[in-house]
């Protein structure tokens, strides 16, 4: 990419379309164009076929979709799968008919089967049951995986796929309906100190084990792929290292200061026992995280106290 290409940044106003946007701007691009929803709806296909004739971009970063947690996921499944699908589809086949030179896809962990041998190899997609809860975005995410190397085999298209570990950072979502287990302890332990409430109910046994990657390190493996990756398979994105919920609640716990206790509610589902993603392929290409989990967690806590007095 050069500092004059115009790069279509799909999802800005979402955590990791932000730190694309912020990772561009960084590094000296002057280009990149962003819609919000209200302004180009996605799922409509005339509007995004209309809006890529007109604008006419050479890159797209695809960060746009419908996300949530484990509630979110499993309560509005035809949601999740619907409006991926529509999204993913749209942007694809329009970056194609339009020329664009180069496409970055971003997936999602739960893309691997719920028992998937971990770490998670890339070489395991297709190979087994997906978890019920979060089956819909799953299959949307593969989905779109499958049209860009669909449009590369059948076209020669130079769209890529990257498929992040769990995110976190600046502009996530904090809402306890549909948020993510980071986010939403935060909340949580933020709200619990603040109201001085003796305990705090964690759902889940705790067991389940999970990785963390800062969005803004995601950012940066996007742009990377971008400048550096040209080959047809996926690429997984996280940190090779990953912790049990219990040890992640404590960790916010006392990086909050909530004195408190810990109630576990085991009648909530805990979702996969495990996440873990490979991450060889992308660091033997030469990237790797910057970030440590306690450090980035901490800053998040910061923005987002600064969130509640603004």
């Amino acid at each position: 990419m050069k500092h004059s290409d115009k790069i279509f940044v799909a999802g800005h106003r979402g955590m990791v379309g932000s730190a694309i946007c912020r990772k561009l701007q960084q590094e000296g691009y002057s280009q990149i164009i962003t819609r919000t929803s209200t302004e180009l709806d996605l799922t409509d296909q005339k509007a995004v076929n209309d809006f890529f004739e007109k604008e006419k971009p050479q890159f797209v970063f695809l960060a746009a979709a419908k996300v949530g947690g484990i509630h979110a996921n499993n309560t509005y499944r035809a949601d999740f799968l619907y409006r991926n699908l529509m999204i993913e589809s749209n942007v694809i086949h329009a970056a194609h008919m339009y020329g664009v030179e180069k496409l970055l896809f971003l997936g999602s962990s739960c893309i691997y089967p719920k028992l998937a041998p971990q770490p998670l190899q890339e070489d395991s997609l297709l190979t087994g049951t997906l978890e019920y809860t979060n089956e819909p975005y799953a299959i949307a995410k593969i989905a779109g995986i499958k049209m860009c190397e669909a449009y590369r085999d059948q076209y020669g298209s130079n769209f890529i796929s990257a498929m992040p570990t769990n995110l976190y950072g600046p502009n996530d979502n904090y809402d306890l309906q549909n948020s993510h287990v980071l986010p939403a302890l935060i909340r949580k332990f933020h709200e619990a100190k603040i109201n001085q409430s003796p305990s705090v109910e964690v759902w889940g046994t705790g067991s389940p084990l999970r990785e963390f990657l800062h969005v803004d390190d995601m950012a940066e493996a996007c742009y990377f792929l971008m400048q550096h990756y040209n080959d047809k398979q996926f690429v997984n994105v996280g940190c090779g290292e990953d912790l049990s919920i219990k040890s992640l609640a404590e960790m916010i716990q006392s990086i909050v200061g909530f004195q408190g206790e810990l109630i576990w509610n085991t009648e909530k589902p805990d979702g996969t026992p495990r996440k873990l993603m490979d991450v060889s392929k992308i660091k033997g290409l030469g990237w790797s995280p910057k970030i440590n989990l306690a450090q980035g967690i901490a800053a998040v806590y910061s923005e987002y106290q600064q969130q509640q007095l603004s």
